[in-house]
């Protein structure tokens, strides 16, 4: 008997142990984004557009990755690397269809504190200079490019780590000031950081805490160093591609290809620099040899992975936040959803697999992200053509940018950082809507400027998560409805036609980021159930007030709320009585919902609104001011349903009676 039992449960064992076909072949379209678009991509719509989108995008990879490879301190040609391989890895396991990976400006100032402290120039002279059989590079130059694919490797082991445990739900601590602010505050930095190649000044190189001080007290004090013909090639530079791509900007829709300033930027100053011998006749100093191809693989030096640890942290948190908050944005764009999970593992082995072949830290970049949306790309496929463009660089064009000035380079960078540092704007938005982000926003931008992009993120996370936590004690009650005197005036006032219509749904609790997106969850599938309903309801009980929300601890919500309702276009009321605080990432989701909404042809209307609310959804949103979204009370919110319904039912009856009018007549 005891042996049939055991044979029973070995059987029970295997059978829930067994992985099916079915299981695997889910489980690779989860993990393999690409095995859900790539099979149903559409040749005639999407490719020219995607060719466009890619041939636009490789010319920002170029310059964007010789760039930041001078910004982390490695020898140019890397920077190529970096702009090939991170994309095509993102592009099979990544989720975002618009984001543009490759180098990033904060993850390049992040490793470049490791390369500088590891192999500081001041050892050059001291290294051999024999040229070694990797590119024929020196061995200075290999031991920087080592340290830095040391960053990438240990910061995306990090990444696939956090996907492992599954901390991408956790993401929802950083909200969207603490993020704003954080970029900003490298992206000054960044700009910071290239003062010198501007100015055609020497200086060595400064970091850690208020390092962006004494830079600056640096150039004051040697002010007489400046080189004034970098400075004017810097300046004339800068007016022209910010000219170039307002224009770009302005005409877009009246130009099918918009001018791809930065390549002509590029071919014209290394023509001027060779014609006129500008490296020895002024001093400029310039990109220099560019190597051609690609070298064999090969694995991080080990030994320096303990010695690159907090800088690899940096780069995977920051690289991550900075990639995740574009997927999210393209996606809402676009109408797709992402796996924050997922793209911890895509960002994750876009670094692992790209360390092996001498490539710095990687990230999604916001400017080539947004060179994604204005070109019209569709897929990834961009990326992939660009990569193309960019494997022909490397293997054919890159000894001819020898000549290009490096004042040149350093302007191309900061005119790029343009999307975050003109982020100061949200300033206005932040202090109009919640006075506490903004105040997070400064706090945050202010210790990004005085110690590093890490230690701003993690003070913006803890500073976020305190507040709320102190702002939560404080909370109102919950103002509890006789809900059978509502009923009551519902029923002897209106007709029960009407009220077939609407769902009423109430808010109980704080609408912060903790529970933002639970919040936006909840209530899009309870229209989708009023959606997919097809039989009307018969009671008035059925429209009855239901709990969104019921806990801080994102719970589940009342099953009365996914009840069945007609699936003709109906009214929403959100009795916003328990809504005791908010802050800017609850505005902009209650926004989000009333746009949404709007789309499916469910009209919104909110009840109980403090005027605080009112006044931070009129600046956040551009709502609807033809039409009342905001009253006192449900039982007005509903009168208003009620009154439009008759106006709209005296209008028809109007058409029909002049529709009869006009048969009759003929």
């Amino acid at each position: 008997m005891t042996g049939a039992k055991k044979k029973k449960k070995s059987m029970l064992w295997s059978k829930m142990h067994t992985p099916q076909c079915e299981d695997i072949i889910q489980w690779c379209r989860r993990r393999l984004p690409i095995l859900d678009w790539a099979p149903y991509y559409n040749l005639k719509e999407n490719l020219l557009p995607d060719t466009v989108s890619g041939i636009m995008l490789a010319v920002q990879q170029v310059t964007q990755g010789l760039a930041f490879a001078v910004l982390s301190s490695v020898h140019p040609v890397f920077g190529l690397y970096g702009s090939l391989f991170p994309a095509i890895i993102y592009a099979i396991f990544g989720m975002g269809r618009h984001v543009a990976t490759g180098t990033f400006a904060l993850t390049s100032l992040i490793s470049a504190n490791a390369v500088e402290r590891i192999v500081p120039q001041n050892i050059q002279n001291l290294t051999t200079q024999s040229n070694t059989s990797v590119l024929g590079l020196s061995d200075f130059e290999m031991q920087r490019i080592h340290v830095a694919a040391a960053v990438s490797f240990l910061g995306g082991v990090i990444q696939v780590a956090m996907f492992v445990l599954q901390l991408g739900s956790a993401t929802f601590v950083v909200t969207e000031p603490v993020i704003s602010a954080m970029t900003t505050g490298a992206a000054t930095h960044v700009v910071t950081s290239q003062v010198k190649h501007l100015l055609g000044i020497k200086m060595p190189y400064i970091s850690g805490p208020l390092g962006f001080f004494y830079i600056y007290a640096y150039v004051f004090e040697n002010i007489k160093s400046v080189r004034l013909e970098a400075l004017l090639l810097s300046l004339l530079s800068i007016v022209v591609l910010v000219l170039v791509k307002e224009l770009n900007e302005q005409f877009k829709r009246k130009i099918k290809v918009v001018l791809p300033v930065d390549l002509v930027l590029i071919i014209a100053a290394s023509f001027a620099c060779y014609c006129t011998n500008m490296e020895n006749t002024y001093g400029l100093e310039v990109v220099g040899h560019i190597p051609q191809g690609i070298p064999s693989p090969r694995a991080p030096p080990i030994s320096i992975l303990s010695a690159v640890i907090t800088e690899a942290f940096g780069v995977a948190l920051v690289g991550y936040v900075a990639s995740l908050a574009l997927a999210q944005g393209s996606a809402k764009k676009f109408k797709y959803s992402i796996d924050d999970n997922q793209e911890f593992l895509a960002h994750g082995l876009s670094n692992i697999v790209s360390s092996f072949f001498f490539c710095i830290p990687s990230a999604a970049a916001m400017g080539r992200t947004a060179g994604l949306y204005s070109t019209g790309a569709k897929t990834q496929v961009a990326c992939l053509i660009s990569c193309i463009f960019v494997l022909i660089v490397i293997y054919a064009i890159g000894p001819l940018l020898y000549w290009l000035p490096m004042c040149v380079l350093a302007s191309i960078i900061v005119v790029g950082l343009k999307g975050m540092l003109i982020q100061f704007r949200d300033l206005k938005k932040y202090w109009n809507v919640d006075k506490i982000d903004w105040g997070i926003w400064v706090s945050t931008y202010v210790f990004t400027i005085c110690f590093a992009a890490n230690v701003g993120l993690l003070f913006g996370v803890v500073c976020t998560i305190a507040i709320v936590i102190g702002r939560f004690p404080r909370a109102m009650t919950l103002n509890i409805k006789n809900m059978k005197e509502m009923e009551f005036k519902v029923k002897t006032e209106m007709e029960s036609e009407t009220l077939q219509q609407v769902k009423i749904v109430s808010i109980n609790n704080p609408l912060v980021f903790l529970n933002a997106k639970k919040f936006y969850t909840d209530l899009m599938n309870i229209i989708q159930k009023e959606n997919a309903g097809n039989q009307p309801l018969d009671d008035i009980s059925k429209c009855e007030q239901n709990t969104l929300l019921n806990s801080l601890s994102n719970g589940n919500c009342n099953e009365e709320a996914l009840q069945s309702c007609p699936n003709e276009k109906y009214s929403l009321i959100l009795d916003c009585s328990g809504f005791t605080f908010f802050d800017y990432s609850g505005v902009s989701m209650l926004v989000e919902v009333y746009m949404d909404c709007k789309g499916r042809n469910v009209d919104v209307l909110l009840a109980h609104c403090t005027a605080s609310l009112i006044k931070a959804m009129k600046y956040y949103g551009n709502l609807d001011s033809e039409k009342p979204i905001f009253f006192e009370s449900v039982s007005a919110a509903i009168s208003h349903i009620h009154a439009n319904k008759a106006s709209y039912e005296l209008l028809f009856n109007n058409l029909d009676l002049l529709a009869g009018r006009g048969g009759s007549l003929l």
